[in-house]
């Protein structure tokens, strides 16, 4: 169905007739119930930029694997397809701008399958990065992979020695203080960084055109660092430079020990550890850099869980960061849930009977270090990650459950007690900690990337919020604190910040819902001020967009793009939760909604709408064009059919 829009802002636009609506629907639901896994559970690609294919291909000429010459042809044209023809490098997101590190990294990767240096496209590439700073303009994580090939000097790479896990949690820089992310990646790489191994590198490729000679101030994509802080921990980097040979064997040897056994406790079988690919891969690298053979049980299945990670489509191939099936099965579930017919909601329980035995319940995982004596209840975000389950995931499965009226409450009960438990001192909720905001931290030179942290955030906590209203809890001690949380969070122009979806409006989304659930009207200022936004900020063409340069350090805000269907999706859930089905920017959404659903019932995205880390790492979920435009149509449909306006649920 493709229906006439009116390009001109705000031009009143007729959603489409309640039996197209139902009609898109049923097309979507039918196609959604197609991509249900046999055993009940979704599980769509999650893509980010060149960078994990480009380190697949590395990790491979590491370890001096075989060359698989088909394998490696499949990587290379997907690298080259990514390549912008308008900057000649590669970006952190489609349509995005040049970055240095990952076009750094894809410039290598495809060297070391074969790409000849003079080719065209490498050739432009080059010049590309040559221009930006060259290899030594790259961030810490990229220097580092250099340094492994003996591509670029260990000395440009802060120093952070492996002892570091034998302090104690009184200590300011402490892995305890660090997110979870940042502990299973660089734990393994204390071990590579005391070692300094090379690379096998059978080709002997290396990258030194890619450097200017010229030297480089490093930056950083850290928010609002402090000066003194930086020059302070500049100060430290330069005495344990000075001092790096000068640990005593035995400390050390105890120290590569202790970082040996944490790895070892969180292998995590076939899915790795952390369930991430750079600490997945890192460990490989670890073990081998021990010592480990091949065929040793620990390294082969650390080894596995990377090769689990491929995606094979058509002619090309590419590595995923890490797979999201908890995500987004619970999510479909959702939708399943808002279709409403028989058949949906016999998938949906297919769906939450797959979730249910993935809940955390005998594991005390990092979480507890700050948290012992809240029992283990979460579910993880991945297949398996039982030292790391989410606050996030656990709110959707839960509120999932209690949506579908399941038999049985244990499930519920648990993960609640769990996520009550780990709200943090200000009201609200990180994704995997509690009070995870030492902030200093993002001052330390290893700390570029700006995501060595896991602080509260106004989507996750909105999250939380929506699961305890949805059950019941409205008025209590910790709502008060997590809704006076939230009422901090909300920018000056009515909007909230998303750290894990692209951005204003996937934070104000969550927000909206919790806020609908804990019984805030419409006309209450905190509702009214981010429908007003949401409403001034909607596409000529009906949808909504934006652009992950909203992530800018500037915090400028919202930076218009084309609509998508995911992000259009998010604004009218939140508008309809604020309980304005009736609007005339609904009416416009729905139908730029009903106008760009595909002939096989679904939508089509290529734009990232996914966070990883703010300006550094996005992510593009196949899964998000597929379920949230049919969650907002199926709501639509429900309220303009019903007496009440009002959204029931806490999503």
């Amino acid at each position: 169905m493709h229906l006439p829009l009116d390009p001109a802002a705000g031009e009143a636009i007729a959603a489409p007739a309640p039996a197209a609506v139902e009609a898109a629907v049923a097309r979507a639901a039918a196609a959604l119930a197609g991509a249900q896994q046999a055993d009940g559970h979704w599980v769509f690609e999650l893509e980010a930029d060149a960078t994990i294919p480009a380190e697949y291909v590395l990790l491979r000429h590491y370890l001096g694997e075989p060359v698989d010459a088909a394998l490696e042809a499949r990587i290379s044209r997907y690298i080259r397809r990514i390549q912008s023809a308008a900057h000649h490098g590669w970006s952190l997101f489609h349509d995005g701008a040049f970055d240095v590190s990952a076009s750094v990294k894809a410039y290598y990767a495809l060297k070391m399958i074969g790409d000849p240096v003079e080719a065209p496209h490498m050739a432009r590439a080059r010049a590309a990065i040559l221009a930006a700073g060259g290899a030594a303009a790259t961030n810490v994580f990229t220097r580092i992979q250099l340094a492994l090939f003996g591509a670029g000097p260990w000395s440009a790479v802060p120093t952070m020695p492996p002892e570091l896990i034998l302090i104690g949690r009184w200590f300011p820089i402490h892995l305890s203080r660090m997110s979870y992310w940042a502990r299973t990646v660089v734990v393994p790489l204390l071990v590579l960084a005391a070692l300094k191994p090379v690379a096998r590198n059978p080709l002997g490729h290396k990258v030194d055109e890619l450097y200017t000679g010229r030297p480089i101030r490093p930056g950083s994509k850290a928010a609002d660092t402090k000066r003194l802080w930086t020059i302070g921990f500049g100060a430290l980097d330069r005495v344990l430079k000075a001092g790096d040979g000068l640990w005593p064997r035995r400390l050390r040897a105890k120290a590569i020990a202790a970082c040996e056994a944490f790895v070892l406790e969180r292998l995590n079988g076939a899915d790795g550890l952390g369930a991430i690919y750079p600490a997945m891969a890192n460990s490989v690298m670890m073990f081998d850099a021990l010592g480990y053979p091949a065929d040793h049980p620990a390294r082969a299945i650390a080894r596995e869980s990377v090769e689990r990670l491929l995606v094979h489509r058509d002619d090309e191939t590419y590595c995923q960061p890490c797979v999201s099936p908890v995500w987004d099965t619970a999510l479909a579930a959702h939708a399943m849930l808002e279709v409403g017919t028989e058949a949906a909601e016999a998938q949906a329980a297919r769906a939450l009977g797959w979730l249910s035995p993935r809940q955390v319940l005998d594991v005390a995982g990092d979480w507890a270090e700050q948290r012992p004596d809240v029992r283990p209840g979460g579910w993880a975000f991945q297949y398996g990650n039982a030292h790391y389950p989410d606050l996030d995931d656990t709110a959707v499965v839960v509120m999932a459950m209690d949506r579908a009226a399941v038999a049985d409450r244990t499930p519920i009960d648990r993960g609640v007690e769990w996520t009550v438990g780990l709200q943090s001192r200000n009201g609200g909720w990180g994704a995997f900690d509690a009070d995870n905001d030492h902030h200093y931290l993002n001052n330390l030179p290893f700390a570029d990337h700006g995501a060595l942290l896991d602080p509260p955030t106004a989507d996750v906590s909105a999250r939380c919020v929506s699961m305890l209203a949805q059950l019941g809890e409205t008025e209590s001690p910790r709502m008060t604190a997590a809704l006076d949380y939230l009422a901090r969070e909300q920018e000056a122009d009515g909007s909230w910040f998303g750290r894990w979806g692209v951005n204003y409006i996937y934070g104000t989304w969550s927000v909206l819902c919790a806020l609908n659930a804990a019984g805030l009207p419409p006309a209450h200022p905190m509702v009214a001020r981010a429908t007003g936004w949401l409403r001034a900020i909607q596409n000529p063409d009906g949808g909504w967009g934006e652009d992950c340069d909203s992530y800018a350090l500037d915090r400028t805000g919202h930076r218009p793009a084309p609509s998508t269907a995911s992000q259009t999706a998010w604004a009218l859930l939140g508008l309809m939760a604020a309980g304005l089905v009736d609007d005339p920017a609904v009416a416009r959404g729905i139908a730029w909604l009903a106008a760009h659903q595909a002939a096989d019932g679904l939508w089509g995205q290529e734009h990232y709408t996914g966070g990883g880390f703010p300006r550094v790492f996005y992510l593009r979920y196949h899964g998000y064009p597929k379920y949230f435009p049919l969650w907002a149509l199926a709501r639509y449909r429900n309220l303009t059919r019903s007496n009440s306006a009002h959204v029931a649920h806490g999503m």
